[in-house]
This record gives C-alpha cells, sequence and structure tokens, in this order.
C-alpha cells in the first residue's frame, strides 16, 4: 500500500527540480513537503515515507522492492496485478498490485524517463539503463493491447567470481580449468545460447582472469559486462536523438577500439552488421576477444553468423572464411530446470568451405561430459598456445 498520494509526489519532484541534480538530500525535501501540507507523522512513518518518495523518484517504484531483493534477475509485468520475477530458478508470481492499466503505463514513462528516453504514442518502445544499473524494455499502448510491458532485467555490480560459478554446477564436473585455459591461451571465443542462459555472467568471470595487466576494451549497447578487473574500459552505443542525429552505433565502436591500444576487444553481445567489424578486428592480430551470440545450440553458431554478416552485406562464403581464420572456440550455454550451465564446447573451423562447429565437450546437465570428435584437437591447441 502506498504512504502517499499523487499531489505530494508531484509537490517532491517540483521541489527537486528547483535545485541542482545531487545538492538536494531527498529526506528534507519530503519533510518540507509533508510540513507545509500540515501533516505530522511519527519518526517510522515519515522514515517510510521517505523510502517509498525515493523508489517512486529516483528508483522503480512499487516495483523497487523486488528489484533489490537478492538472487532476483529479472521482473516482468505484464498487467497491473500480473507480476513475474525470476529468482534463479524460473518465473514467480508476485501477489503486488499496480493500481490500474493508467498506473502501469505512467510507471513505464517514468522508467523511461529516469533512463533518459521517451515513451509515449510516438515512441512506443524503449531500452534504456536505470540509473542503479537495471536495463529496462518498455512497450506502451497501442503496440501492447493496453497499459504496458515492462521487462526489467538486474545488474549485480562485478558479478560472480569464477569458482562460485564452478561451485554451482556451471561447469561440467572435472572440467573447470577448461574455460580460464582458453583465456590464459588468448583465444577469440563466443560464449552462446538463449536468453537469461548465463552469457554475460559466465563472461564477466572469466575476464575477470586475464592478467591485470591486460587492458579490456568493452563495447555494449547498455552496461552489463561489469567484470573485476584493474583495466576495464566501456564504451556504449548510443541511439539517435528525436531529430536522427547523434548516432554511436556497435560497429562503430569496435573500429575505435581498434586505434585505443587493446590487448582484449569484447563484444557484450553481436547482433548485428558489428560482426563485420568484430571479425575484422580478430583477423588482424587482436586476439583473446570475447563476444556473446544469441543461438539455438553451438552447431547452430554459424548460421547466426551468416545471417548477422548478411546485415553487414557479406556473402556466406566471405563470413565462413573470415570466421574460420578469427574465432576458434563457441562455449554454448543452456539453462534445464531452471540451472544454467555449459551445454558444450566446440571448435571453430571449415568443413569443404562451410564454417562449422565441431564439438569438443558436450554435457546435458546431469552426467559427466562427452568427449566429442574435437577435443583432442582443442587440448592440442590450448597446449600450442601455453
Amino acid at each position: 500500500m502506498r504512504t502517499y498520494d499523487d499531489a505530494l509526489l508531484a509537490d517532491v519532484r517540483a521541489r527537486l527540480a528547483t535545485v541542482p541534480a545531487g545538492v538536494a538530500d531527498l529526506g528534507d525535501v519530503v519533510r518540507d513537503a509533508v510540513r507545509h501540507r500540515g501533516v505530522v507523522l511519527g519518526s517510522h512513518a515519515l522514515e517510510r515515507l521517505v523510502h517509498d518518495v525515493r523508489d517512486a523518484t529516483l528508483g522503480a517504484g512499487p516495483l523497487q522492492v523486488l528489484l533489490d531483493e537478492p538472487g532476483v534477475t529479472d521482473v516482468l509485468v505484464n498487467g497491473p496485478r500480473d507480476v513475474w520475477v525470476d529468482r534463479g530458478s524460473g518465473l514467480e508470481h508476485v501477489p503486488l498490485d499496480l493500481g490500474t492499466d493508467d498506473d502501469v503505463r505512467a510507471l513505464a514513462v517514468h522508467l523511461a524517463a529516469a533512463g533518459g528516453q521517451r515513451l509515449d504514442d510516438a515512441s512506443p518502445v524503449v531500452d534504456a539503463r536505470l540509473p542503479d544499473g537495471a536495463r529496462l524494455h518498455a512497450v506502451v499502448a497501442p503496440v501492447c493491447p493496453r497499459g504496458a510491458l515492462i521487462s526489467l532485467r538486474v545488474l549485480r555490480p562485478g558479478g560472480l567470481p569464477y569458482t562460485e560459478l564452478v561451485a554451482a554446477g556451471m561447469l561440467p564436473p572435472g572440467t573447470g580449468d577448461l574455460l580460464p585455459a582458453l583465456v590464459a591461451a588468448r583465444a577469440n571465443v563466443l560464449v552462446s545460447g538463449s536468453t537469461g542462459t548465463g552469457k554475460t555472467t559466465l563472461l564477466a568471470a572469466l575476464l575477470a582472469l586475464a592478467p591485470p595487466d591486460e587492458r579490456l576494451l568493452v563495447v555494449e549497447e547498455a552496461r552489463e559486462l561489469v567484470p573485476t578487473h584493474p583495466h576495464v574500459l566501456h564504451l556504449l552505443a548510443r541511439r539517435a536523438n528525436v531529430e536522427g542525429r547523434g548516432e554511436v552505433t556497435l560497429a562503430d565502436l569496435v573500429r575505435a577500439t581498434l586505434r585505443m591500444r587493446p590487448d582484449r576487444i569484447v563484444l557484450g553481445e553481436c547482433r548485428g552488421a558489428e560482426v563485420r567489424e568484430l571479425l575484422t578486428a580478430l583477423n588482424t592480430g587482436h586476439d583473446g576477444g570475447w563476444a556473446t551470440l544469441h543461438a539455438n545450440s553451438a552447431a547452430d553458431v554459424p548460421a547466426r553468423l551468416m545471417a548477422l554478416g548478411a546485415l553487414a552485406g557479406l556473402d556466406p562464403a566471405a563470413v565462413a572464411a573470415q570466421a574460420a581464420a578469427a574465432l576458434d572456440v563457441v562455449v554454448h550455454l543452456r539453462r534445464t530446470d531452471g540451472r544454467r550451465h555449459v551445454a558444450e564446447v566446440g571448435t571453430v573451423g571449415l568443413d569443404d568451405g562451410r564454417l562449422v562447429v565441431e564439438p569438443a565437450l558436450t554435457w546435458d546437465g546431469s552426467g559427466a561430459p562427452v568427449r566429442g570428435p574435437a577435443w583432442d584437437a582443442l587440448v592440442a591447441q590450448l597446449r600450442d598456445r601455453a
């Protein structure tokens, strides 16, 4: 239940707008607004009011309590009383009442504004990053039937150490040293998988294992990769403004990294024409690169690369030749019964001119790993690079 009404919230926002950002203390502003209305509150009630108003003005409003909950990775709003969370083991319905469809739309508009984006009938779809790092995707009517649809992905600063991922069963038993060996060997690796399989979590943990004297250039649409490493530089893409100007694409940023003395070039997610720049960079002596890619399986990675290459104007033969020369390994992740794990590790190569990913290690998450036909080649490659 809300401890404030819309009039009080509007008064607080108006007062905050009159002072420079970061100067006013929100608690003092709320107390002044309450005092101006002639209302007397006890210390506990006032503290709760300040907390709720802070969530409404600076956070995600009634959803903030879910975002702050340890273990929550996603918060999804389908309607006023249709709220879901993922605590790491699948979606769970939450008995949270957000009011009406109009209230949900207003919440979506507020979240978009907090992320510096516009959300209205003229611009009904938005991707943004909230001040606390959460990633927002929102859609409002008429694109959706009514109100708004809100998707929030929680970013955990620093991520989890690789040892914790191994302990949690993300790697096949007895193979926990394999992925760090890829980092040490400066292999060029794609981490593939569907949404929510832990690609970003695993990549951040592995990048933290890179030697501390290496310079990591991380290119993303929104900042999600936060490896615990002393020398990480982040380059973030920017959308065009309302006048259609000022856009900076992922492809622009990958090209920019080449002039910034990178030891490792990392692309948070390869999803478009920037695949051309990525393959070019990894084919010009910049080894040790990593990227994530959405794919259903490791065997489907070549088809995904072909599709992305077509967006960049590359024909299949050019993509195959470039990818086979640039990439060494694909690490594919899957989610089984709510648990994220590495399902396959494969090597990248050509078979009669066709790009293929040959299985080196497969695992269904429930038993011992199975060595594939490329296992010996992978071990030899790591040994040669050691």
